[in-house]
């Protein structure tokens, strides 16, 4: 069910599911964190975190304008990664997913928000 938000700018929910290597299990637990980030030039702009759900699916829903801000450049595009942290340890970093386009993704939902779904990867628990 899609969570209701009073936001009247247009937020975008990031998700990735997670299966352990070798067992084809989601991957799951209260140990397991996910952080997204936006690779800059710079500095990469933390973008938010979630913990994994039964199906080994982290969900981060973040406003594009409140990250960027302070940003002089004020990109048009998004370039995600994430990592994958046991126990506050990182055992895993995705690739860099570049060339977002935040524009076309305000336009396609009309300010209503938009799922970007970066797919399944194997991580070895």
């Amino acid at each position: 069910m899609p969570s209701f938000n009073l936001d009247k700018e247009m937020s975008i929910e990031v998700k990735a599911r997670l299966i352990a290597k070798g067992s084809d299990a989601p991957l799951t637990g209260e140990a397991y964190t996910v952080k997204l980030f936006d690779k800059d030039f710079f500095d990469d702009d933390f973008l938010g975190e979630s913990a994994l759900d039964n199906y080994g699916t982290a969900k981060i829903i973040f406003n594009p304008g409140r990250y960027d801000a302070n940003d002089p450049i004020k990109e048009k595009t998004l370039d995600f990664y994430f990592a994958v942290f046991k126990n506050g340890k990182e055992i895993f970093r995705s690739k860099v997913m570049e060339n977002v386009d935040k524009e076309a993704v305000d336009q396609f939902k009309m300010g209503e928000g938009e799922i970007i779904d970066l797919g399944t990867f194997l991580i070895e628990p």
